[in-house]
């Protein structure tokens, strides 16, 4: 039998067929744009979603006896603000994860309602990308609009909507709302006051890999499947991400290095003891993890080369740096502020240390140590609240970097693994489809047979003990020049 993964990121919807032993037959990616209406604004039209996926299923599915697809599963850009009308009408594009508008409603729930008060409701406090301060933007600045809500969704759950009629989410995907009580896994009735809603117009929860419903007939019929093919919960783009790479248990981690960098722990319980420096969320298995997020990853890398040297050659721009925790530059990677564990939209990047010496392979080692120490703050964190952690695994662009993997793995002091296959949150879609259509008992089950480490990556004890003073001093930074950030902006 085959399942389906879409995985709907922020650039484009990738599609994965899977055989229920977990091979993959055939993967689909279709585009779309982002629309930028003003300077830090960020949205799409669900509509375009739920085209772009339709046309990619039948394009992944082409060649295939569709009477064997049984089900599909999702993964999804979180935090995304989906709002409809009593008709089911999309009110407005929704707004995007990382959009940036809400700097005001974030400051008042974090200052006025509290971080304390936030954390004990919903494990969390307030980040500009969340859920909750794009609802109390749009109750400010768009009140008409406002009122006529019906319905308030994220990203993927439009598509479950759109496919099924089935109106819900999973608790993963829900957590970066900031309207859920993670640890009892249930809506914060104070929460949905606090933002002016009533919670019937928040989506049913359900766990990743329950299975929700079936495809609409008339929708089945356009794709030629069963109109019996069911449809899982899924999870938001890390969680899904987690359960592609086989992190689902205490003592794992999960490291990417994408456009953006996510460091992401497993728990068997929900930790809001972190100070606030990284997410507590629900996990796609049914139990808890923690997650830091930095805003800027791979995409420096990126910068850096294109923007600065003016190559796409980096493997050739990596080739200079040879004397790994020497270099005495350092960078911080807030290219678009940070999130974990700063929480400042004002952040900019910033090198430090150079010289007369400074070589342009110095500057290029800094980037990527420096994306490497901002993952290792989050590593960091967890560790302070008693979390084991001696492996990790790592997925993303960035890791196909030798030298990079190298970097993390001395930096976080952590022997990284290397998985035979990457595919990320459609994978995990898939995975999880299969588990709610009864293939495997559980998620974890599901991992361990199909999930296979073929590399590890050893931190050197002169290397990982050079890099634990270098992060010594890098961890200064950042709030030595947080005063300059705030006179900048």
């Amino acid at each position: 039998m085959y399942y389906i993964g879409v995985d709907l990121g922020t650039s484009s919807v990738k599609l994965l067929l899977m055989e229920e032993n977990g091979e993959v037959i055939k993967t689909v990616t279709r585009t779309y744009d982002c629309q930028f209406p003003h300077p830090g604004w960020s949205e799409q039209k669900p509509e375009v979603w739920f085209e772009e996926t339709m046309r990619g299923i039948k394009e992944l599915t082409g060649e295939i006896e569709k009477g064997r697809v049984r089900g599909i599963g999702f993964g999804g850009q979180m935090h995304g603000l989906v709002t409809l009308d009593e008709n089911d009408e999309v009110l407005r594009p929704a707004i995007l994860w990382n959009d940036g508008r809400t700097e005001k409603q974030t400051r008042y729930l974090n200052e006025e309602i509290g971080e304390e008060r936030l954390a004990k409701l919903t494990a969390n406090i307030a980040f500009a990308g969340f859920t909750a301060p794009k609802i109390l933007w749009m109750k400010e600045n768009e009140p008409q609009l406002f009122a006529k809500i019906h319905k308030i969704m994220l990203p993927k759950d439009y598509l479950i909507y759109r496919l099924s009629g089935e109106f819900c989410t999973d608790y993963s995907d829900a957590s970066g709302m900031l309207l859920l009580d993670v640890e009892h896994k249930c809506y914060s009735k104070e929460m949905c006051e606090i933002c002016g809603i009533k919670e019937e117009m928040l989506p049913r929860l359900c766990e990743s890999y329950e299975k929700v419903g079936t495809l609409r007939p008339e929708i089945a019929q356009e794709l030629g499947f069963s109109e019996q093919t069911i449809l899982a919960a899924g999870a938001g783009d890390n969680a899904a991400a987690a359960v592609a790479m086989g992190v689902v248990e205490e003592g794992q981690c999960n490291i990417s290095l994408g456009t953006s960098g996510t460091v992401f722990i497993p728990t068997e319980r929900c930790i809001t003891g972190s100070n606030h420096a990284i997410h507590s969320f629900a996990a796609a298995d049914g139990t808890f993890h923690l997650m830091g997020c930095i805003l800027s990853a791979a995409s420096c890398n990126q910068w850096w080369a294109e923007k600065i040297m003016e190559t796409t050659d980096y493997a050739k721009e990596q080739e200079g740096i040879k004397k790994l925790g020497e270099n005495p530059v350092y960078f911080l990677p807030y290219l678009m502020g940070e999130r974990s564990p700063h929480n400042d939209p004002f952040a900019r990047g910033a090198f430090l240390g150079m010289s007369l010496d400074t070589t342009r392979a110095d500057m290029m080692q800094a980037v990527l140590e420096g994306v490497a120490f901002a993952l290792c703050d989050s590593v960091e964190i967890a560790r302070a609240q008693g979390i084991g952690l001696a492996a990790s695994r790592i997925c993303g662009g960035g890791a196909k970097s030798l030298l990079w993997r190298r970097m993390v793995a001395n930096i976080c002091n952590l022997k990284l693994e290397i998985l035979e296959h990457e595919e990320g949150p459609s994978m995990g879609g898939a995975i999880l489809a299969a588990v709610a259509d009864g293939v495997y008992p559980d998620v974890r089950t599901a991992c361990k047979e199909i999930v296979r480490v073929t590399e590890t990556v050893e931190p050197e004890p002169e290397l990982a003990e050079k890099y634990r003073k270098k992060y010594e001093v890098y961890k200064q930074l950042y709030p030595a020049l947080k005063p300059v950030y705030q006179k900048l902006a």
